[in-house]
């Protein structure tokens, strides 16, 4: 079982920044691929984010050239870092790991973006 912990939501104005952290559990982080989901009222759970054991990365393209994904397996953290955000962002985040065929979810952390 993979715990996950999310922090670094708020709210924040159009054009500021954000850095989420996902904290997981687990010995083998290093071999989990990692992402960010967002989920607004009213609408689908999408994607926001990914990146893999082997630091590669995907992007939604709604947020590409503005958030950057990254992970530091020394601290089983993986990060989002939202820049230039705008009110279309905001959502409850979660963090996702994926690990030998399961799917972990955290409790999400709100952002709020006011125009």
């Amino acid at each position: 079982q993979v715990q996950l912990v999310e922090s670094g939501g708020g709210l924040v104005q159009a054009g500021g920044s954000l850095r989420l952290s996902c904290a997981a559990s687990g010995s083998m982080f290093s071999s989990y691929a990692m992402a960010w989901y967002r989920q607004a009222p009213g609408k689908q759970r999408e994607l926001v984010a990914r990146i893999f054991s082997s630091g590669s990365t995907n992007y939604a393209g709604s947020v590409k050239g503005r958030f950057t994904i990254s992970r530091d397996n020394a601290k089983n953290t993986v990060y989002l870092q939202m820049n230039r955000l705008t009110p279309e962002d905001t959502a409850v985040y979660l963090c996702n790991a994926a690990y030998r065929g399961n799917g972990y979810w955290g409790q999400g952390t709100q952002v709020t973006v006011s125009s």
